[in-house]
C-alpha cells in the first residue's frame, strides 16, 4: 500500500475549516521527491492542489478536486485528505505511477510532434523551429497548464523581431504539437489556451510572391552554374518546372523521361494539402515538360547511375536531403546579389511564382497551371490574381464595349 502522509492543519475537515478562506493555497505535505499537497479554503467545498516539480528548477501547480469540507468523498471530484494525496501522485508521475507518463510539457510536445512528422515524411523543421522563439519557462510548462494569456503575450512579443505573417506560420506550429499531445492524453482539457492564445494575426498576409522576368531567371541560372555545376543544375530544374524545392530534391534518375523532342520528368508531389497520409501523398508522380537542353544536362548528370538513386545530388555526391534550404540558402544569397538583387527580398521560391505567372500570362488555363505546380486553382486565384488582371490587358481589351462600331465593308448592322 502506497505510504501516506499525516498533516493535522488538513487532515480532519474540521481542522481545515478553521483556515480563513484565502485564494492562495495553504502549504501541505511532501508527498515525494518534488511533488507536495496544497489546499485553497473557498467558502463552499476547498480544493486540493498539487504543486509538482518540473525538472528544471521550478514548479507548477494544479488545482485537481474538491476537498470533502461539506459533502462526503465520492472517490473522484470529492476527496479525503488522504484520497487526495494519492490522487496527487498520479497526476504528477501519471496514471499509471510511472515517471514516464508524467504531464507533458511544451518542449516534450515539440519532440512528440517531430517524431510524428518523420513518422508521416513530413518536415521535422516544423517541430525544431519555435524553439528557437520559445521561452524556457514555456518550454517547461506543462501542457495543460497554459494559459491564452501566457500564450498571446508570447506571441505578441515576437513582432518586435519577425514579421506578423511568419509569427501566424510558427504559432501554427506551436498550435499544432499542442494539438497532437491533446490527442494522446486525455488530461490535457485547456485546447481554448492555444486557440485563444495563439490565434492568427488578422491582415497578416504576407506578399512574398516575387516575380523575375524571363532574363533575370537566366541570369540566375547562369550565375548558379558558375558557383557550382551541381547547384545549377538544381536552380535550372526549378526555374523550368516551378517545382518546389523539397519536390525536386526528390526526383530519381527514373524520373527523366528523355524523349528526343518532348522530355519531361514525373515530379513527386508535395505532401501539402492537409490529411495524415503525407508519405502515400508525396510517393505519387505526375508528369512535367521540360526543356530538350535540360533534359540533355540531367542525362548526363544520370549516367552510370541506378534507377533509384537520387537525380540531383550536391557537389559532393550526397543527397540534398529534406531541407536543402539549409545547404543552399547562402549560395543562392551569393547569386542574388550578384544578379543586382536583394536576397532579403528575392529567395529561390522566386523561381516558382516566376514558372507560374509565366504561364498565366502565355494563356495557359488556369486549371493546367494550377496542376503542372501541384497546387490548386483556388490557391493560383488567391495568390496570382493580381497578375491575372494586370497582365491581360490585350486579352479583356477585345471585349470592351466600343462607343464608336468598327468600320468595314464586312460589318453587317443587326435588325432593331
Amino acid at each position: 500500500m502506497a505510504r501516506r502522509v499525516s498533516f493535522s492543519a488538513l487532515e480532519s475537515r474540521s481542522a481545515r475549516l478553521r483556515l480563513r478562506v484565502r485564494r492562495r493555497p495553504y502549504a501541505g505535505p511532501s508527498l515525494a521527491r518534488g511533488i507536495a499537497l496544497m489546499y485553497r479554503r473557498n467558502k463552499t467545498n476547498g480544493t486540493w492542489v498539487l504543486k509538482a516539480s518540473d525538472g528544471h528548477g521550478a514548479y507548477w501547480t494544479k488545482g485537481f478536486a474538491l476537498a470533502d469540507d461539506f459533502d462526503d468523498s465520492d472517490g473522484k471530484n470529492v476527496l479525503t485528505f488522504y484520497e487526495a494525496q494519492d490522487a496527487a501522485k498520479k497526476l504528477a508521475r501519471g496514471e499509471d505511477g510511472g515517471a514516464g507518463a508524467a504531464p507533458i510539457t511544451l518542449d516534450a510536445a515539440l519532440t512528440a510532434y517531430e517524431s510524428d512528422l518523420k513518422a508521416r515524411s513530413a518536415n521535422p523543421y516544423n517541430a525544431q523551429w519555435p524553439r528557437l522563439h520559445l521561452t524556457k519557462a514555456l518550454l517547461a510548462k506543462p501542457v495543460q497548464l497554459l494559459t491564452a494569456t501566457e500564450l498571446k503575450k508570447w506571441r505578441d512579443g515576437l513582432l518586435s523581431a519577425i514579421a506578423p505573417a511568419t509569427v501566424n506560420r510558427l504559432c501554427r506550429c506551436v498550435c499544432a504539437a499542442l494539438e497532437l499531445a491533446a490527442q494522446h492524453d486525455e488530461r490535457i482539457q485547456n485546447r481554448q489556451a492555444w486557440e485563444v492564445g495563439l490565434a492568427g494575426l488578422p491582415d497578416a498576409i504576407e506578399a512574398r510572391n516575387v516575380i523575375l522576368s524571363d532574363d533575370k531567371v537566366r541570369e540566375c541560372v547562369a550565375a548558379a552554374y558558375v558557383d557550382d555545376d551541381k547547384l545549377g543544375l538544381l536552380v535550372d530544374v526549378l526555374a523550368v518546372t516551378g517545382a518546389r524545392p523539397s519536390q525536386v530534391v526528390r526526383l530519381r534518375v527514373e524520373d527523366l523521361h528523355d524523349h528526343p523532342v518532348r522530355p519531361k520528368v514525373l515530379m513527386p508531389k508535395s505532401g501539402k494539402g492537409g490529411g495524415r497520409n503525407r508519405s502515400k501523398k508525396k510517393h505519387e508522380r505526375y508528369s512535367v515538360p521540360i526543356t530538350p537542353q535540360l533534359a540533355a544536362k540531367l542525362r548526363e548528370a544520370a549516367k552510370g547511375r541506378a534507377s533509384d538513386a537520387p537525380l540531383l545530388v550536391q557537389s559532393d555526391g550526397t543527397p540534398w536531403g529534406d531541407n536543402p534550404g539549409q545547404r543552399y540558402h547562402r549560395h543562392i544569397d551569393k547569386i542574388v546579389t550578384e544578379i543586382g538583387l536583394d536576397p532579403a527580398v528575392v529567395t529561390i521560391y522566386a523561381l516558382r511564382h516566376s514558372s507560374i505567372v509565366r504561364m498565366l500570362l502565355k494563356n495557359v488555363p488556369i486549371r493546367l497551371v494550377a496542376s503542372l505546380h501541384n497546387t490548386s486553382v483556388a490557391m493560383i486565384e488567391k495568390n496570382y490574381s493580381k497578375y491575372i488582371t494586370e497582365h491581360s490587358d490585350d486579352i479583356s481589351r477585345k471585349a470592351l464595349l466600343q462607343h464608336e462600331p468598327p468600320t468595314g465593308d464586312n460589318v453587317v448592322a443587326l435588325a432593331s
